[in-house]
């Protein structure tokens, strides 16, 4: 069984085929399509509804079952103008390198003494115009984490590069020193899990 998954980004990619792996589904990136995909704006107020826009332009561009995911990044105690939500990559209406990206959430996180953060995250699963799921239920958000100043002194991971200042509150690890089972679960949360097993019992009209 076929999906699209409506990402560019290679790592996400990764992470997603090795959490659904037990669930015979064949999982194509962007980049594996013949036909290079269309630039779909993500201009949603909801990690929701840039979810949705991106499943439905892509899956009427390719005409095969689609989905697509989207995470918003929220912060304890930070004031609402300082809360990045569905803009993580974008400040100031710029878009960040992984690299801008360190600089920006280690000097905040550095300001505010380290910051306790969490992820929202929505999925949207287009099988065909009458058979679209989707949900940003609690069950798909990640747990809190720590966000620090300080970034791991290894090599940053392209396509995560919040996870070198990222410390799992449990084990006190950097998120680059976690096995790579407990990486994926924070890529992945067990809530994506039981939406694709619910999606085997979903009508299949159209593959």
């Amino acid at each position: 069984m076929k999906l699209v998954y409506g990402t560019g980004n290679p790592a996400k990619l990764e992470a997603m085929r090795r959490r659904l792996a037990g669930l015979d589904f064949e999982i194509a990136g962007l980049k594996d399509m013949e036909k290079e995909a269309p630039q779909v704006p993500e201009d949603g107020r909801t990690p929701l509804e840039n979810a949705r826009q991106k499943a439905l332009a892509y899956h009427k561009f390719y005409g095969i079952p689609v989905f697509s995911c989207d995470s918003g990044l929220y912060f304890e105690g930070l004031p609402e103008e300082l809360q990045p939500g569905v803009h993580v990559r974008t400040v100031g209406g710029r878009y960040l390198t992984d690299q801008e990206m360190l600089e920006y959430y280690g000097s905040l996180a550095k300001k505010y003494g380290g910051l306790k953060a969490r992820y929202r995250n929505a999925i949207c699963l287009v099988v065909d115009r009458e058979h679209v799921y989707e949900s940003m239920d609690e069950s798909l958000a990640s747990d809190s984490f720590l966000l620090t100043g300080v970034p791991h002194s290894g090599i940053q991971h392209r396509g995560f590069p919040l996870d070198s200042l990222s410390v799992d509150i449990k084990t006190g690890k950097y998120f680059y020193d976690l096995e790579e089972e407990q990486v994926d679960q924070v890529a992945v949360e067990d809530g994506f899990l039981e939406f694709f097993r619910r999606y085997r019992e979903y009508p299949a009209a159209s593959l």
